[in-house]
């Protein structure tokens, strides 16, 4: 981190020299106070366009009974948006998956998908319109934005509900969808998930099926999220892709080595590409800590019991990982000075024009200062300590991910024309 450690002693120094030559009597003046910096960080976080790329939702959550649009017991929502500044939100269509690929299983986890996007489209048609709108360009969410409405997009984490008819891709880009992750925590029928490291591979990658797939999402202008697919996976579809890529929420492996963050090589792969990672705020992601055996154990054990039930949602889970929590107390939670570690890192070694920001809220996501929307201030002002300008944070925020988005729908354009 030795490149952002001296930008930000530039940074430092140029305040002092600026605050001496504008001082009073005697030529003195103090340095910028914590109030100053929190004020002029408030004024950049007023300013700039926040985006996150992953926050799940539930369509219990989007009736005229139980809406998305009133405070509810959920991370994020449109007032919790209003509240913290959070401008733009990718919400998720995450389905689970059967692990046999077959026709019911895929048919089962369509209508599933089905009814998330009917879900997104509900809220911002009918539930709260006057407040937050549909974007499918970056055009259309600088242009709602500007509007003083709050900012949905859509992202699909798993393509099993794809099954096995390319037709579908299409499909999902016409309902909105904006990035697609070949799979999730387990193997689908179009990619090797980063699950593969713990149980073993199935394709040895992506799938036939897969590299259609990565085809497909090509010319129809839909990024694809390498987040969740092994590392093989990610490496094929980035030699395989016409089209910059993402990884919608994962952090940096040298800092936290799990199998869902990004070694050195992905990192530098990514740059190459074009691409962007958008750093995800996530406990056991951003600090990997060592366990009690009896917390480990009793992790173990629940994720064999709802797998030989044949439960994949993620309600079931957090449901009971409360009572281990409760039983077995995890190790101190990461905070957002440890998840900008993750950024300066990330900056460093590949470039600020490949670095982003996720949070995973309402998926597990949440760190010590940045636990829901209310509180995404609270990244501004860690980014403004360390010394990024408020051109930089602009980037971080959105101007990455939205310059991949529109160079995805280039490429798209292009191959729609017959390029």
């Amino acid at each position: 981190m030795l490149a952002r450690s001296l930008l930000t002693m530039v940074a430092l120094t140029t305040l002092v020299l600026v605050a001496s030559s504008c001082g009073g009597y005697g030529g003195e003046a103090a340095p910028e106070s914590d109030a100053d910096l929190e004020a002029r960080a408030r004024g950049i976080h007023e300013r700039v366009m926040t985006l996150d790329t992953h926050v799940d939702i539930n369509p219990a959550n989007f009736t005229p009974e139980n809406s998305y649009a009133d405070r509810l017991d959920t991370q994020v929502n449109v007032p919790k948006m209003e509240e913290g500044g959070l401008d733009v939100a990718f919400l998720i269509v995450y389905v689970g998956q059967e692990e046999d690929f077959s026709p019911a299983g895929f048919a089962a986890a369509h209508e599933q998908a089905m009814a998330k996007f009917h879900a997104i489209h509900t809220l911002v048609t009918e539930l709260a319109p006057d407040r937050i709108g549909l974007a499918r360009t970056a055009a259309e969410a600088r242009e709602i934005y500007a509007s003083g409405r709050k900012v949905a997009m859509i992202g699909v984490e798993n393509g099993y509900p794809l099954g096995s008819d390319l037709a579908n891709v299409r499909k999902f880009a016409e309902l909105g969808a904006r990035y697609v992750s070949l799979a999730h925590n387990g193997h689908s029928q179009l990619s090797d998930s980063n699950t593969g490291e713990r149980e073993g591979f199935l394709h040895g990658g992506l799938s036939e099926l897969g590299r259609q797939v990565v085809a497909e999402l090509n010319r129809w202008g839909v990024m694809i999220d390498i987040s969740h697919p092994s590392k093989d996976a990610m490496m094929q579809m980035v030699e395989l892709s016409r089209a910059p890529l993402i990884a919608s929420h994962s952090a940096v492996r040298a800092l936290c080595d799990h199998s869902r963050n990004l070694d050195d090589e992905q990192l530098m792969a990514l740059q190459a590409n074009g691409g962007v990672m958008q750093t995800v705020a996530f406990n056991g992601y951003v600090k990997c800590q060592e366990q009690s055996p009896e917390r480990q154990a009793a992790i173990t054990a629940l994720r064999e019991e709802l797998a030989a039930a044949g439960q994949t949602g993620r309600g079931a889970f957090r449901e009971r990982m409360a009572e281990i929590d409760r039983q077995f107390p995890p190790p101190p939670r990461a905070t957002v000075a440890d998840f900008v570690d993750h950024i300066d890192y990330a900056v460093d070694l590949i470039g600020l024009d490949h670095v982003g920001i996720s949070s995973d809220f309402d998926g597990g996501g949440g760190v010590d200062g940045w636990n829901d929307a209310t509180e995404t201030f609270n990244v501004t002002l860690e980014l403004v300590r360390r010394g990024y300008s408020e051109a930089e944070i602009e980037q971080l925020w959105s101007g990455n991910l939205l310059r991949v988005l529109d160079e995805v729908q280039a490429v798209a354009a292009e191959i729609q024309a017959g390029g």
